[in-house]
């Protein structure tokens, strides 16, 4: 359909290596976009370009640790110098140093989890914009998490700076409308990636996690990947501001 064709777009993907972000790269490379693949190495980001390229899509990689700052104007860099124009950016890099009881993080925990899940995705889209204007708009999604709305339990440090990136993307909905550049957020529930490992891979854990899943399962990152496929399209040419939720029906 041609309300979801992204041909001649080029789209930047953070945490591409394996799991969410592969799923998103391998979608949108399949409806015409041309990616970048970040991630803090490149031995991950080869794998997938060679997915994408195996496809018949085009990708290229770029190692870029968004937790630094310095990193990330490096990356934008490059992504001026070789494409000169940014149209779709997906924050999907995250991290959870922390699984246990708040109250016991430390302040480097924190300082680390807002790094990478606050302050990078910020930094991502402020660098983005000038990008995005010269080619007469853009979509970002910010890939957040339903801990964002029901906190998860031992996660509460990321659920903090989930909650935090959804306000993030309100703020940039509003503030990005004007310069036609559309802000929307992916709220994924469990999804079988080795991020989730803790839980998916504790047959205790996630026996209850998945009980409480109205779908009795886990999503596949795939099932991600269609969701964004339409925020960043003309399929969703009025969206902005919105969180898509993908849970299997847990915050029902």
């Amino acid at each position: 359909m041609k309300e979801f064709a992204l041909e001649n777009k080029v789209a930047l993907i953070t945490g591409a290596s394996r799991g969410i972000g592969e799923a998103i790269a391998m979608l949108l490379s399949k409806y015409g976009a041309h990616c970048i693949l970040v991630s803090r190495k490149t031995e991950g980001l080869e794998e997938v370009a060679g997915k994408v390229r195996a496809s018949g899509g085009k990708a290229d990689i770029i190692a870029c640790n968004t937790g630094y700052p310095d990193q990330i104007e490096a990356l934008y860099k490059t992504v001026e110098e070789k494409f000169g124009r940014l149209d779709i950016l997906i924050n999907n890099a995250a991290t959870n140093p922390h699984f246990g009881e708040m109250i016991d993080a430390d302040i480097g925990i924190w300082d680390k989890t807002l790094d990478v899940n606050l302050k990078g995705p910020f930094l991502m889209i402020k660098y983005a914009v000038p990008l995005m204007v010269k080619g007469g708009g853009g979509a970002v999604v910010n890939v957040a998490s339903v801990n964002g709305i029901r906190p998860g339990a031992f996660q509460g440090v990321y659920s903090v700076t989930k909650a935090a990136m959804i306000s993030m993307t309100h703020v940039f909905a509003k503030e990005l409308a004007a310069k036609n550049i559309r802000v929307n957020a992916l709220l994924p529930g469990l999804t079988e990636t080795k991020f989730a490992s803790a839980i998916t891979g504790n047959a205790e854990i996630s026996k209850y996690v998945t009980s409480q899943i109205p779908m009795g399962r886990a999503a596949q990152p795939s099932e991600m990947a269609g969701a964004v496929l339409f925020l960043v399209s003309d399929a969703s040419s009025y969206t902005t501001g919105s969180c898509l939720v993908c849970d299997g029906g847990l915050l029902v």
